[in-house]
């Protein structure tokens, strides 16, 4: 499969392929030419009730890679707010579990709680809130299918699913041109 690109005035359009050393334009010529995408490192938040799967994007954000799992304790703010400087992130996406039905229970009410939080923590840095319904289950999916036995599959399923929702919204901006997400307020207003 050939890797789509998304240089910055390239006139490339989203979808279509790219053959590496051919200028062509490959594609249905009815997809719109990517938008322009902010310049910098985001981190994705997979925030679980025992664990907290972190993912970084490239500076260009083009591709988001799993980074790091997070205890869910006390400290897990504080070693984000650390994960966020290390990496110099401009914003940090937080998925927010909302059901398939679109309604909102208790476990989305603690994401945004756990969002507020870190976006207290790290303003000015924006924080977003980002629909991560079916991260989970595809990042379980995709390490199964990769040969990932069960009990190793748990140690990485969160930083996998925090790739996906970081890949999501980076697309979204791609695509789009505009930040993914709900800003969470606390945060910095971009």
């Amino acid at each position: 499969m050939c890797r789509q690109s998304t240089a910055q005035g390239s006139g490339i359009a989203s979808g279509d392929a790219v053959i590496p050393g051919d200028d062509r334009q490959v594609g249905t010529g009815d997809s719109k030419p990517d938008a322009v995408v902010r310049h910098g490192v985001r981190l994705g938040v997979d925030v679980g009730s025992v664990r907290i799967g972190v993912a970084r994007s490239d500076p260009d954000g083009l591709l988001a890679s799993p980074l790091d799992t997070v205890r869910r304790s006390a400290g897990d703010v504080s070693e984000l707010a650390r994960l966020a400087a290390e990496n110099e992130v401009i914003e940090v996406v937080v998925g927010l579990p909302v059901g398939l039905s679109g309604r909102e229970g208790k476990s989305a009410a603690d994401g945004r709680a756990f969002a507020a939080a870190l976006a207290a923590r790290l303003a000015p840095i924006p924080v977003r809130l980002v629909d991560e319904r079916y991260t989970t289950v595809l990042a379980h999916a995709a390490l199964q299918r990769s040969g990932v036995g069960s009990r190793d599959r748990r140690q990485a399923v969160d930083k996998a699913a925090a790739a996906l929702l970081l890949q999501g919204a980076l697309d979204v901006e791609r695509s789009t041109g505009e930040p993914a997400g709900q800003l969470v307020a606390g945060g910095a207003t971009t």
